[in-house]
């Protein structure tokens, strides 16, 4: 049978990139698509994987978490470090891609003794340490949002660039497709996901011209919004209004998913299930999600829960963003467990909390 023809070098649907789906057998072309700068069609790329190790400081026989297993990346990383006598224990809620995920580690010589995968959402972290017979682990990773995988493949929902049914959810045989969603919103409570979930400065206009429509498609919510930003700011440049659809997007996929809610209930367990001196590191992508972790990390600190915490975000650095844009907005930041209560270890004592174990 006749390879199918790909057609030109750089396709633009998603479903004739098979070179780049099949990284196994044609690893030169995908070397190619990230030498360019770009993600390869069905990956992804991890950010930070320099700053995220610096901040963990994982060490042989730590008992790790990485919360948010997308395409392994992070979780190969912080592998090399614990072994021999550590584990890493993976979660992520989308039941399509972590199976892909936890061959492609088996292959790359992960076994049972140093990991495991669950699909379940990082919201039920304790449970799932409890089935692995653990109270406490020494690290515990979480990178936050959606993957390159997700955002890249039009069946999945979570683009406007290709057509494809508008779902966004993570796991799609759990809750609500954002059509559903905003089939039955009212426009009231539409304007409060607009602002709270995505900052968006015509929430309420917006919101009036989306709320209690349907739409079956990302395209079909992205002219929507274009519309609609015409009739709100006729002047409105076409910079502006990509940046107003895919902040609808995000909120709406933020909903969907219940984003926050997780990220709240990771929070709140942290405390509980680090060990003394244990290390969490939080890779955000935007400012609701930053501005939580900021607090539940000062709120720890000021109750003695961690002994230190960054003061300040870390970012990808300008070489990172230049090889992948979509590193552009993430946010770092860790904490440290106290060894004893109330034992602290201050900004203003050390001139800067640099990071764990006196990185």
């Amino acid at each position: 049978m006749r390879r199918p023809r790909y057609p030109g070098r750089h396709p633009r649907a998603f479903q004739h990139r098979y070179k780049e789906l099949q990284p196994e057998r044609y690893p030169e072309d995908v070397a190619k698509v990230v030498a360019s700068g770009r993600t390869p069609a069905g990956m992804h790329r991890p950010i930070m994987v320099d700053e995220v190790l610096q901040a963990l400081a994982p060490a042989p026989g730590d008992i790790t978490v990485d919360a948010t297993l997308g395409y392994g990346g992070h979780a190969r990383a912080i592998a090399a470090r614990v072994v021999p006598g550590g584990r890493i224990i993976g979660l992520d809620a989308d039941p399509i891609e972590l199976p892909r995920t936890e061959a492609r580690l088996r292959a790359a010589g992960l076994g049972d003794d140093v990991f495991t995968a669950h699909r379940a959402n990082f919201a039920g972290l304790p449970q799932v340490l409890a089935r692995e017979g653990l109270a406490m682990v020494d690290v515990v990773l979480a990178d936050l949002g959606v993957s390159s995988m997700q955002l890249d493949d039009p069946a999945r929902g979570f683009t406007f660039k290709a057509d494809g049914p508008l779902d966004m959810r993570l796991n799609p045989s759990r809750g609500e497709p954002a059509a559903d969603l905003l089939a039955r919103i009212t426009p009231p409570a539409l304007a409060t996901m607009l602002a709270d979930h995505a900052d968006e400065p015509r929430a309420a206009g917006l919101a009036a011209r989306l709320a209690g429509r349907r739409f079956p498609t990302g395209r079909a919510l992205a002219d929507a919004v274009r519309d609609a930003v015409s009739a709100l700011s006729p002047a409105a440049a076409a910079t502006d209004v990509e940046a107003t659809i895919r902040r609808v997007f995000q909120a709406v996929r933020i909903a969907v998913n219940d984003e926050f809610g997780a990220l709240e209930a990771l929070l709140r367990a942290l405390p509980a299930v680090l060990a003394p001196g244990g290390r969490v590191a939080i890779l955000t992508f935007h400012s609701g999600e930053d501005r939580r972790v900021k607090k539940a990390f000062q709120a720890g600190w000021g109750a003695g829960v961690y002994d230190a915490v960054s003061d300040t975000v870390v970012r990808a650095s300008s070489a990172e963003v230049r090889a992948n844009p979509r590193a552009s907005s993430a946010k770092l930041r860790w904490a440290r467990a106290a060894p004893a209560p109330h034992a602290r270890v201050t900004a203003a004592a050390t001139g800067r909390a640099r990071g764990p174990r006196g990185a």
